[in-house]
């Protein structure tokens, strides 16, 4: 089944997960400049280490007016060891359903095995959410080896606010 792709220009949707440490993570509901990670959780290292390359760049984020937070299926005890590793300084969501996931126009995976992980899981996404709501950049990948490089985004996520820049790929056929 494919995914409905979430539209560039398209309110976000108003999704929320439990969040580590309390509350939830709810990008519709935050003000201001958003990016959302999506990840695939605790089994993938590539996740791993683009959610650390995330943290190095939350000063770049912060600088370009950008709260960062992520999210993946994995239940709390899954990811809540992964934060307790790796220490990221994000708000770090956790239970993604996969309602929430076609919702977003995420990918879904099934497990290749017991080991890997109990539940499907989302295939990587990025949204950049502007402070109207509205989705500003889409990146949604089938397979952990294609992802937007986060020090781009951070560059682009500045650049768009100085020039005023427009959201891309809105035209209707």
């Amino acid at each position: 089944m494919h995914p409905t792709k979430l539209a560039a220009g398209a309110p976000f949707p108003a999704i929320a997960t439990p969040r580590l440490g309390g509350g939830e993570v709810a990008p519709a509901a935050a003000e201001g400049w958003r990016l959302l990670v999506v990840y695939r959780g605790k089994h993938c290292p590539l996740c791993k280490t683009y959610l650390t390359t995330l943290d190095g760049l939350i000063d770049a984020f912060a600088e370009a007016g950008v709260q960062v937070m992520a999210v993946s299926a994995d239940p709390e005890e899954r990811a809540a060891a992964d934060f307790a590793e790796f220490k990221w300084r994000f708000p770090l969501g956790y239970g993604l359903t996969v309602a929430q996931m076609r919702e977003l126009g995420l990918y879904v995976s099934d497990p290749r095995s017991p080991q890997e992980t109990d539940r499907p899981f989302a295939e990587p996404g990025l949204f950049l959410i502007n402070p109207e709501g509205t989705v500003q950049i889409v990146d949604i990948s089938n397979a952990p080896f294609a992802r937007p490089d986060l020090a781009a985004i951070a560059r682009g996520a500045k650049r768009i606010q100085e020039l005023n820049y427009p959201i891309r790929g809105t035209h209707a056929a």
